[in-house]
C-alpha cells in the first residue's frame, strides 16, 4: 500500500503542511524534535517521495542544476561539486551538471538545464573569471560560482585572490624574506589580482613593491599549462643576479613545481637559499614536492556549500559579490 503525507500526518498528530515541510524542505516552521519525529514515522511507514507528483504541486524537482563552464575538466571541480552536493543533500536535494564547452551556446545549455525543472540553477566556472550572461537568463541563474557576472546582475561567489596574495606575501616577509620575485599567470584575472595583492604587501612592509620583479610564467599572452614555459629561463636569470631573490612566489602549484626543478638546476636549496610559496593547494603536487610546498588553498568547497545555502534560501541579492578567503597550508618550503 502506498503511504501518503496524510497517513504520516495522522500518525504524528500534525498537519499535512507540517509533514511536507519536514520531509521536503517546505516553508512550514517547526521544532527540530518535531521534524525528526516526522522523519522517523515516515521511515517506519516506508514513505517514498513521489517526485513526479511533488514536481506537479511545487513546479520544481528537488534538484539543483549546474551549468559547468568547462568545470568538469578542472582538478578543483570535485571540491565545488562536493561542497554543493553536501549542502544540497542536507535539504534532501540532488545536484546535476551540464557542461558548457567548445562552441555550445550558454543560453542553450541553460534551457537544457531548465527542462529538468530544478529548484535552482548555478553557473560554475573552471577558473576565476568574468562571465557575460545573456540578459534574458540573468534572472534564471541564482548564483555564480568561481566567477562574476559581467553586469553584476547575479549573486557571485569568488575567491579573494587579492587578500590571499597579500597574506602569503606578508607571511614570506615575516619569515625574514625581503627580496621576493613573483612568477605570475599572464592574462588571467587571478594573476592580475594576485599581483596587486603581492605588490601591496611589499609596499606595506616598506619594500619596493612597485619595482619587485613580476615575470610571466609562459610565453603566451594568456596562461595555459600547455603553453611554452618561461620558468627555467626566469629562475636562471634571477639567481645569476648580484642580489638573487631569497623567495619566489608562484602563480600556482604547477608553476611552483617548475620553480623547484629550476632552482635545483642552478644549485639552490629550498628553503635555505630560496623560499617558495604558491596558490591553489593542488594536493597531488604540493604535498609531494620535496620539501612539501607552502601554498594558499582555494575556497572551492566553501563556495559550493555557500552556493547551495543561498539557492535553497531563495534570498539572493543581484549584484552581491562574496569574496571567500583562501586558507594557508603551511609546509616546509618557507
Amino acid at each position: 500500500m502506498t503511504v501518503s503525507l496524510n497517513d504520516i500526518a495522522e500518525r504524528a498528530g500534525v498537519s499535512v503542511k507540517t509533514v511536507s515541510g519536514a520531509l521536503h524542505g517546505g516553508s512550514a516552521r517547526m521544532a527540530e524534535t518535531t521534524r525528526q519525529r516526522i522523519k522517523e514515522i515516515a521511515e517506519e511507514l516506508g514513505y517514498v517521495t513521489n517526485l513526479a507528483a511533488r514536481s506537479m504541486r511545487q513546479g520544481w524537482m528537488p534538484l539543483i542544476g549546474v551549468v559547468a563552464d568547462e568545470l568538469i575538466t578542472s582538478p578543483f571541480a570535485t571540491e565545488i561539486i562536493r561542497g554543493l552536493d553536501g549542502a544540497a543533500r542536507a535539504s534532501d536535494m540532488a545536484v546535476f551538471a551540464m557542461t558548457l564547452s567548445g562552441s555550445r551556446d550558454v543560453g542553450a545549455v541553460i534551457e537544457e538545464v531548465r527542462r529538468f525543472r530544478p529548484r535552482a540553477i548555478a553557473y560554475a566556472a573552471m577558473y576565476h573569471k568574468t562571465v557575460s550572461l545573456p540578459a534574458e537568463f540573468a534572472g534564471t541563474v541564482g548564483v555564480m560560482i568561481n566567477c562574476r557576472e559581467a553586469n553584476d546582475r547575479v549573486t557571485s561567489l569568488v575567491p579573494d585572490e587579492f587578500g590571499a596574495a597579500r597574506e602569503i606575501t606578508t607571511y614570506l616577509i615575516e619569515a625574514g624574506r625581503r627580496n621576493i620575485a613573483f612568477i605570475t599567470l599572464p592574462g588571467l584575472l587571478a594573476g592580475e589580482l594576485r599581483e596587486a595583492g603581492f605588490r601591496q604587501a611589499m609596499n606595506e612592509a616598506g619594500l619596493d613593491g612597485d619595482g619587485a620583479p613580476v615575470l610571466p610564467a609562459v610565453r603566451r599572452a594568456i596562461y595555459s599549462d600547455r603553453a611554452h614555459s618561461l620558468v627555467l629561463s626566469h629562475v636562471t636569470e634571477l639567481m645569476a643576479r648580484s642580489e638573487p631573490p631569497d623567495a619566489i612566489l608562484c602563480g600556482n602549484d604547477r608553476v611552483a613545481m617548475e620553480v623547484y626543478a629550476a632552482l635545483r638546476r642552478v644549485g639552490a636549496q629550498i628553503p635555505d637559499d630560496v623560499a617558495v610559496a604558491s596558490f591553489d593547494n593542488q594536493v597531488d603536487i604540493a604535498s609531494r614536492l620535496d620539501p612539501p610546498l607552502t601554498t594558499m588553498a582555494l575556497p572551492h568547497r566553501a563556495m559550493g556549500r555557500l552556493a547551495a545555502d543561498i539557492l535553497l534560501a531563495g534570498d539572493t541579492m543581484p549584484g552581491e559579490v562574496h569574496k571567500l578567503p583562501f586558507q594557508m597550508v603551511e609546509r616546509s618550503s618557507v
